[in-house]
């Protein structure tokens, strides 16, 4: 069936569909769509006449563009109509629904379809979700591009094509759509909490599994409290169990303070020991101390070992570490006896041991220490971490940089622990 120029499902609303004699078979209201094997087809309008619906297979058009809608037969035999679920109607279950622009790393809403030309059927090509199909819905795009010229501006086209779009359910029904879920992996994780933030909880489940179990880890942290307790109490306790053991402790323990306490305690009995023991400890601590700011995970080494041997084993430790500004120098019994910067340690001669390179006039906290406090030392001395110790001296943890702007710019994630 011929389609001629562009063709847009929101000019074709309310036009009236003609049989072979020029009368009116009723005016078009809705699409149906089938799933055809590159894109979806039209296989029937839905037409309106009298406050009756009729279905108007596509095999019957004659002519179809934006003048004429024609069909080989006649008022008698079309057929009735009854909305069904079962069906997928272009401006029922598509029109407004949300779908994610990963290029743009947001989620906009559709407000046209583009129909195309292919074998004889009318295929869905493009989503429209910028500003000219809200103005064509209304049928006053010409005058929106003339006031856009009035301005030096031009209305710019936003298309985004069919087969970037896929739907969340298996059955393309009452949906809402969203990019390859590949694309958004790709995303950086504020990008993709952003997204999810914006969707229904059904779709924010959709788009989560879909993630690598690193990204998931990455991503959930940027959600506000009550989304990642929703996701979390929602996913499989396996997967579950694989985010929280792949974010950083104080994250983790961020998230497990927001559940309830027999929901945090079931994921910690599900990850590895060690990775629980972390997270249970930065759980005993009260929020807005350091305590609560710190994380457990740091780079410590004997004040013997030599700068070469200290560069090849961070090669190793670092890779389970998520923030490394310092490497700190203990004794046995883990006291905190001095710091030193890697670029220190790079420009050392390699036979020179920590002990000689490390600066032992430390600036430290306790676990109990106020936020506030801690933020303030760690301005005044231009430090991006701050040890925290217990009264023996023990490296119990540090304050990064990045936990301090949590507070002077705090996100929608920081939330009050509570213990597990």
């Amino acid at each position: 069936m011929p389609l001629f120029g562009e063709l847009f499902v929101s000019e074709l609303l309310k036009k009236p569909a003609l049989d072979p004699k020029g009368e009116e078979l009723g005016r078009v209201r809705d699409f149906v769509v089938v799933r055809g094997d590159a894109l979806p087809r039209v296989s029937a309008l839905i037409l309106e006449k009298k406050n009756t619906h009729y279905r108007l297979g596509w095999d019957v058009i004659g002519i179809f563009n934006k003048r004429i809608i024609s069909s080989r037969v006649y008022a008698l035999k079309i057929k009735p109509y009854e909305f069904s679920e079962d069906d997928l109607l272009i401006v029922r279950d598509i029109f407004d629904k949300q779908i994610v622009d990963a290029n743009g790393a947001k989620v906009v809403r559709v407000n046209d379809i583009r129909l195309e030309g292919m074998n004889g059927s009318a295929c869905l090509g493009a989503v429209d979700v910028g500003m000219r199909g809200i103005l064509r819905r209304f049928g006053i795009e010409r005058k929106g591009e003339k006031l856009y010229r009035l301005f030096g501006k031009t209305l710019s086209h936003n298309l985004i094509p069919w087969n970037y779009i896929q739907p969340l359910e298996p059955k393309l029904t009452t949906i809402s759509l969203t990019v390859p879920r590949q694309m958004v992996s790709a995303l950086h994780p504020a990008d993709i909490a952003d997204i999810i933030s914006k969707v229904s909880h059904e779709e924010r489940m959709a788009l989560f599994e879909g993630l690598d179990p690193n990204v998931a880890a990455e991503a959930i942290h940027e959600l506000e409290p009550d989304a990642q307790k929703g996701i979390i109490q929602s996913l499989d306790k396996d997967f579950a169990s694989d985010i929280v053991e792949r974010m950083p402790p104080d994250e983790a323990a961020d998230l497990l303070g927001e559940l309830p306490s027999e929901k945090a305690q079931e994921l910690l009995e599900s990850i590895e020991k060690g990775e629980a023991q972390d997270i249970q400890e930065l759980l005993s601590h009260e929020e807005d101390t350091a305590g609560g700011l710190m994380t457990n995970e740091f780079i410590a080494y004997d004040p013997d070992l030599k700068a070469i041997d200290a560069i090849e084993k961070f090669k190793i430790d670092a890779h389970n570490v998520e923030t490394v500004y310092y490497i700190y120098i203990v004794d046995e019994d883990e006291k905190l006896l001095g710091v030193t910067s890697l670029k220190d340690v790079l420009l050392s001669a390699p036979d020179e041991p920590l002990s000689e390179i490390m600066e032992t006039k430390l600036k430290t906290v306790t676990p109990d220490t106020d936020q506030y406090d801690v933020a303030e030392i760690i301005s005044k001395y231009n430090l991006l971490a701050i040890p925290v110790i217990d009264d023996d001296g023990v490296l119990l943890g540090m304050v990064t940089i990045d936990d301090i702007m949590d507070i002077l710019l705090p996100p929608l994630s920081k939330r009050k622990r509570r213990r597990v």
